[in-house]
């Protein structure tokens, strides 16, 4: 059983909000992916965008190799009975697949024959991983009584310099 109330604040917020920055982020990748598709039909296959795909590819598949599924939620939501992962990519930032698919969204600007409208997708999805980290972040605190601390020294979506 997790530690905090089942009926927190934080947890109902995070039941309430959840599943709408849940279909906004799902939205905003589809947008990103169907600009980018549009420009790999119009032009040559951008080095940057490759970069940034793989980047956020193998950033995820290392988040996921720490963090299994089933000990994390799609919703930002803890899981009961869920593990603090610590090690891995979770060493240096607090979102690592957030940070994932930002990278993955920053290759689809570059491959996209619409630049701006995939820049604009791209500060929406931001935006609403920002909003559904924090979301996140206030249960974790609930659940997990490390979290705070973690939260001082390791960044959210990239790493803290010094």
């Amino acid at each position: 059983m997790e530690s905090g109330s089942t009926s927190s604040t934080a947890r109902t917020a995070a039941r309430r909000i959840g599943p709408g920055l849940v279909m906004l982020q799902f939205g905003l990748l589809a947008v990103l992916g169907l600009l980018a598709m549009q420009g790999l039909m119009r032009q040559a296959i951008s080095s940057v965008a490759v970069a940034g795909v793989l980047a956020g590819f193998a950033l995820g598949s290392w988040a996921l190799a720490v963090n299994r599924p089933g000990n994390f939620n799609i919703r930002p939501l803890p899981r009961e009975g869920g593990q603090l992962i610590l090690t891995g990519p979770y060493r240096w930032v607090r979102h690592p697949m957030y940070s994932a698919l930002l990278l993955c969204g920053v290759g689809a600007v570059f491959q996209s024959a619409r630049p701006g409208l995939a820049l604009a997708a791209l500060g929406l999805l931001y935006a609403v991983l920002r909003v559904k980290a924090g979301v996140e972040e206030r249960a974790m605190a609930e659940s997990h009584p490390g979290y705070a601390d973690f939260t001082r020294r390791v960044g959210r979506f990239v790493p803290r310099l010094g």
